[in-house]
């Protein structure tokens, strides 16, 4: 059979997912400021096609957020502008994923009639990685956390996913999406105070550093997930970091050793561990599942995850272990990367499953056709 290919087209990010057999083969992601314009998606696509020779003539699924870029007048503009430059590059056949009408149906729709079924297709990306954790780990509650958002649906027995929104609207409202990432979310946004050496700060409301100079200088961001651009347009080194940190707090960097900033970077891990933690317990207060069940760590900030769980007092799995078969010609970071690009794996795998026969079904067809 020949590949599918999964896409999560963000407002930031693109990745893609080879399937191959139904097993994932590579997975990759390319920085796409999508709010810039549609020429930047053309050239993620262009990327991939490069990664990948085979990509334009396979099967794709494609899953998104990036419609919510103000680029876009609304979010059925911009539903429409992503799938019709997919549509325009890809050759073979376009598959959509979109929220179906039960609480826990995933469906697909055909390319062409993705803007028809608009408000289904925006942002659905949460439910292509809760069906396939579902499906691996049973009970549980999946915490993905990226650069930019973390989702926190509940998962409950029979693969079933226990979300209570299906919007961004309503997730915000239910605390299922908690609008904070570990790479582009200014500090600003974790809380109107901070304590540096043990002294309780007033935050200064600027766009002076985000969360990935807090993780840059804990060491938890991998550099190859920290490709967004810095506040101040400069350096990713520890100097320059520890430089936009004081910033929020009206300081230099001279003024303090190295190890005072670095204490500073985990007040704000801990603020921000804090926030999705409060998040989590609400979902947590509602989903009818087990004291016991896991948390399911994925996302680039998936390392915050063990930490979560320490405050529920639950065990935790990681998505890309669980829930996510590997190629046998899958090279030794696809599992890294796959916790990263969990939406674009998801879409993929499911969507390949339904494509495509297990090994199982083919000897059944096989012995069948011999039987007769």
């Amino acid at each position: 059979m020949s590949p599918v290919f999964g896409w999560d087209v963000g407002g930031a990010h693109v990745k893609v997912a080879c399937i191959e057999d139904g097993r994932l083969r590579d997975v990759a992601q390319w920085s796409c400021p999508l709010w810039q314009g549609l020429e930047h998606l053309r050239g993620a696509i262009e990327q991939a096609g490069l990664r990948w020779p085979a990509l334009r003539d396979a099967r794709h699924a494609v899953t998104m957020t990036g419609e919510m870029v103000d680029l876009f007048a609304d979010r059925e503009q911009g539903v429409r502008a992503i799938v019709a430059t997919l549509a325009q590059a890809l050759r073979g056949p376009l598959a959509v994923c979109a929220v179906g009408e039960r609480d826990e149906a995933l469906r697909w729709i055909d390319a062409a009639d993705a803007p028809r079924h608009w408000p289904a297709v925006a942002s659905a990306n949460w439910l292509a990685t809760a069906a396939l954790a579902a499906r691996a780990v049973g009970e549980g509650v999946l915490v993905d956390i990226g650069s930019t958002t973390c989702d926190l649906i509940a998962l409950g027995e029979g693969a079933r996913v226990l979300a209570r929104g299906r919007s961004d609207a309503e997730r915000l409202a239910a605390d299922e999406l908690v609008y904070q990432g570990v790479v582009r979310t200014p500090l600003m946004a974790l809380g109107p105070r901070i304590v540096w050496r043990g002294v309780p700060h007033q935050v200064m409301n600027e766009w002076f550093a985000t969360t990935a100079d807090v993780y840059r200088l804990t060491s938890e961001l991998d550099p190859a997930h920290d490709q967004q651009p810095t506040a101040d347009n400069a350096g990713k080194d520890l100097p320059a970091t520890r430089r936009r940190l004081a910033r929020m707090i009206g300081r230099d960097a001279r003024e303090a050793p190295d190890a005072d900033w670095l204490a500073f970077a985990h007040a704000w891990r801990a603020r921000q561990c804090e926030r999705i933690g409060e998040a989590l317990e609400r979902v947590l207060s509602v989903a009818p599942i087990a004291r016991d069940a896991p948390l399911v760590a994925a996302g680039c900030g998936a390392f915050l995850v063990e930490s979560l769980a320490l405050r529920m007092g639950r065990p935790s799995r990681s998505f890309a272990a669980q829930a996510v078969p590997l190629h046998d010609g899958a090279g030794d970071d696809v599992p890294r990367w796959a916790q990263v690009c969990a939406p674009a794996v998801a879409v993929g795998l499911l969507y390949a499953a339904l494509a495509e026969p297990t090994p199982a079904t083919r000897a059944t067809k096989e012995l069948q056709a011999c039987g007769s």
